[in-house]
């Protein structure tokens, strides 16, 4: 019964993330929160950043900051927001272009505070 409950949780979670995930590659709007969630939360930046994740990863990571890049910020001006996350987005294209030094740089893209602190809305 356990192992049936594990396994189910495996496939629903993995469900969630190709659901999500796919309207990135579809070019569809996804929810900055659903962003984080996966590339951020989900730890999905930092494996990708320290050369651990697959072709396949690298490429979810890549569609869900392009993803981001079309969303509007919840605060803060529309220029900071684009000049951030398109560092997100080409620093994401470089890894998946196996490009000298991507990693580093995805790394220091990926600065939370930078965003939070001039976008992050309420909630």
């Amino acid at each position: 019964m356990r192992k049936l409950l594990v396994a189910s949780v495996i496939v629903i979670g993995g469900w969630t993330v190709v659901t999500m995930t796919s309207g990135a590659q579809d070019n569809q709007k996804v929810a900055i929160k659903e962003v984080m969630a996966v590339a951020m939360k989900g730890k999905l930046c930092d494996k990708v950043a320290k050369g651990e994740a697959s072709e396949e990863e690298k490429k979810k990571l890549a569609g869900l900051f392009a993803a981001l890049h079309e969303n509007k910020p919840p605060r803060g001006e529309q220029s900071s927001w684009d000049e951030k996350t398109k560092a997100l987005v080409d620093a994401a294209n470089d890894v998946l272009a196996n490009k000298p030094g991507a990693g580093e740089k995805l790394r220091a893209a990926a600065n939370c505070m930078a965003c939070h602190s001039a976008h992050k809305g309420k909630g």
